[in-house]
């Protein structure tokens, strides 16, 4: 396979639950070899995902103030660099995010494969939400922000997905993405044992370079960058580290897992997140 985003050779690395990782050989970014279907995304984002544990959400719908809140900061970070305007959120869930981006003033719209998850935004929390992918999006409205948090590294069709994007983001306008960083030290460090390389939910791993080398070819360039403050509740921690200690070398810590109370709220150490917001150039 080639990168798909600089087009350069890539280099099988490791298998993971069956799938080949490759790094491109020029700028790194890995991805895994396997060419998604038209289907891919709506057969692995179902009901299952967000309530079924595994590699997904044990109970999504449990998480709406720790999302709301996640988005709030968003909103109230981005004050530094722009006033609020019109949103598009991709891969919204069920709009939890967005009603943080709400609550600091924002205006727009979700977009979410799931449509159980699109519906309950619209019916619970009064969004407007569309059902689908942003890989198949198109609108007539340009938006001022188009949010991806912790969406691109599911995008099916990656080059696509960016098209779409910034056909929809007004000339000055901002994308704020929020992804794991491969080439943090944690990473590193665990290799092909780091929690985030679960294929064939995440299909891409990025480092801010390569991110931002992705970024640039659709006419955006860099404004800001930095890590953000992540919480998870117990309940998505036991599961999602249950899930990925099995066959790891650390699969002895699965017992201690019990204790976690599954509506304590716990601070991730955000030493492999990280944010990056970029702004389009006047045409």
């Amino acid at each position: 396979m080639n990168c798909s985003i600089c087009y350069s050779p890539t280099q099988q690395v490791f298998q993971k639950y069956g799938y080949w990782i490759s790094e491109c050989i020029n700028c790194y970014h890995r991805t895994v070899e396997i060419i998604p279907s038209l289907e891919h995304t709506n057969q692995v984002y179902q009901d299952e995902y967000f309530k079924g544990g595994a590699a997904g959400y044990s109970d999504y719908l449990s998480e709406e103030k720790i999302l709301s809140e996640h988005g709030r900061r968003y909103g109230t970070l981005l004050k530094q660099y722009t006033a609020p305007g019109t949103i598009l959120d991709v891969g919204a869930a069920a709009g939890f995010l967005l009603k943080g981006f709400q609550d600091s003033g924002w205006n727009g719209m979700g977009l979410e494969p799931n449509p159980s998850m699109a519906s309950y935004g619209r019916t619970n929390l009064g969004l407007q939400m569309e059902t689908g992918s942003l890989e198949h999006f198109s609108s007539d409205q340009c938006f001022d922000l188009v949010s991806m948090i912790q969406v691109i590294a599911h995008f099916a069709d990656i080059r696509q997905a960016m098209q779409n994007a910034a056909d929809v983001t007004r000339d000055n306008g901002f994308w704020l993405i929020e992804s794991w960083n491969k080439g943090s030290w944690v990473a590193r460090v665990l290799g092909e044992h780091w929690h985030e390389y679960s294929p064939p939910s995440v299909l891409h791993w990025f480092s801010p370079s390569d991110l931002s080398r992705l970024v640039t070819q659709y006419g955006f360039s860099e404004v800001a960058r930095g890590r953000p403050a992540k919480r998870l509740n117990g309940a998505h921690v036991k599961s999602l580290l249950g899930y990925k200690l099995q066959n790891s070398p650390l699969s002895w810590l699965q017992g201690g897992l019990k204790v976690i109370p599954d509506q304590m709220v716990i601070p991730y150490p955000t030493f492999d997140l990280f944010w990056m917001l970029f702004q389009k150039k006047t045409s």
